[in-house]
């Protein structure tokens, strides 16, 4: 078995002006996500906004600098990830899915294992 790393991203400008009645339906999505995957799931969690962020970089001296937001701005914003446990790519796929996304999209990566 091997884990991937689901990235869940949404549109930043829709993800703000959603009302509480559809955050409320993408909660309850999220718990049923949870429990009908729940063999595969490994971990998992919804990240703040990036305006909570903060990037950490090294200027061409090495001198680390640190800076409020995100590495990139981006129309779309990593807003949180699941990590799953699949026999291969396609089952990887299929569960990633299911995963509620209603103002973006997934991106499904494997988890790189050094031995």
């Amino acid at each position: 078995m091997t884990e991937y790393l689901v990235l869940i991203y949404d549109d930043k400008a829709k993800m703000a002006t959603a009302g509480p009645e559809t955050f409320n339906t993408l909660m309850r999505e999220h718990d049923e996500f949870g429990k009908s995957n729940a063999t595969s799931l490994r971990g998992g969690n919804a990240l703040e906004m990036t305006i909570s962020a903060t990037s950490l970089r090294r200027d061409t001296n090495g001198k680390l600098v640190v800076t409020d937001g995100p590495f990139a701005e981006t129309k779309e914003i990593l807003g949180g990830y699941y990590v799953i446990e699949a026999s291969d790519l396609d089952a990887a796929i299929a569960i990633a899915s299911q995963v509620p996304a209603p103002f973006g999209g997934v991106e499904v990566r494997p988890i790189r294992v050094f031995d």
